[in-house]
């Protein structure tokens, strides 16, 4: 008699924080759409401005301060968090310039090369071992990524970034011993400051939105809580996931905004740029079902 397949609970909450993290973020690019001539780098200062606030509410709320005074009074730990911090500020301004100067298409490509890059990360500096079609799939992605070189004389670098930034982050968070919510708002303190900094320089030069418009005052206020909400998902279902499985989950994202810049945006779609998003996904096709068929098999019971 074969026994029933047991739920572990907290990769169940896993996939749940996954799904939740990535149809939000596939979803962004209507909402940076909505900024008229505020620049990239001011939002980005907002973003981590506003979110670092909201997160000091919330923490009260649940009261969640014992984890992050702990994670503050150890600052040989803080190293992976600092990194995490710069890793992920970096992802969100480039974000920000692929939506803006609409290009969200490369944005879409470079999430969909996230998943290659989680496995080659996984190999290159966790020491996971890679099956046979895990390597054709980092293949694939390599070629679709030199065609594109080649034939358009440049590389997607948009894409390229986005896609080593967030694994990295996702890497990094995994090794960062603090839960979700504790662990982003140490993220955006570590970074308060120099938002701070920052936001002072505009205002002293004249070049700041804030308060400009109540509507543009507004959107720059919801950065934060929308900035907030999806990477809490995320750092929760980064404690609670192998980063494979991690990966998987993130073809939501890029295929939300795949159909954003083509139905929405009108972003064009040349010959090839497909060819490099059909290799991209053939890879990702290979990947899926190497993980499908390397999934734990429950034994028959004795």
């Amino acid at each position: 008699m074969l026994p029933t397949p047991t739920r572990d609970p907290e990769a169940v909450k896993g996939v749940m924080f996954g799904l939740t993290a990535y149809t939000m973020w596939g979803c962004f690019p209507l909402f940076f759409a909505l900024f008229d001539g505020v620049p990239a780098f001011e939002i980005l200062i907002h973003r981590i401005i506003w979110a670092c606030l909201f997160l000091v509410g919330l923490i009260t709320l649940l009261r969640r301060w014992p984890p992050v005074v702990a994670a503050l009074g150890e600052p040989k730990k803080l190293g992976r968090v600092l990194a995490c911090a710069l890793l992920i500020a970096f992802n969100w301004g480039i974000y920000i310039y692929a939506v803006e100067s609409k290009q969200v298409l490369q944005a879409s490509l470079g999430y969909f090369l996230t998943p290659l890059v989680n496995v080659a990360l996984g190999m290159l500096v966790l020491r996971e071992v890679m099956a046979k079609l895990q390597l054709v799939a980092l293949g694939l992605a390599s070629i679709a990524i030199a065609t594109q070189f080649i034939m358009l004389g440049e590389l997607p670098w948009i894409s390229l970034l986005l896609a080593l930034s967030f694994g990295s982050y996702g890497l990094f968070r995994k090794q960062v011993p603090l839960d979700g919510l504790s662990g982003l708002f140490v993220e955006t303190l570590l970074l308060f400051p120099l938002a701070l900094i920052a936001l002072s320089w505009l205002s002293w030069n004249g070049s700041s939105h804030f308060l400009q418009t109540p509507s543009t005052t507004t959107l720059l206020i919801a950065s934060g809580a929308l900035t907030a909400l999806p990477l809490m998902a995320f750092a929760g279902a980064a404690r609670r996931l192998r980063l494979a499985t991690l990966g998987f989950l993130m073809y939501i994202n890029p295929s939300i905004q795949f159909l954003i810049a083509l139905t929405l945006f009108g972003e064009p779609l040349g010959l090839i740029q497909l060819a490099t998003f059909v290799l991209i996904w053939i890879g990702l096709a290979l990947y899926s079902w190497s993980a499908w068929q390397s999934r734990p098999r429950y034994a028959a019971a004795g």
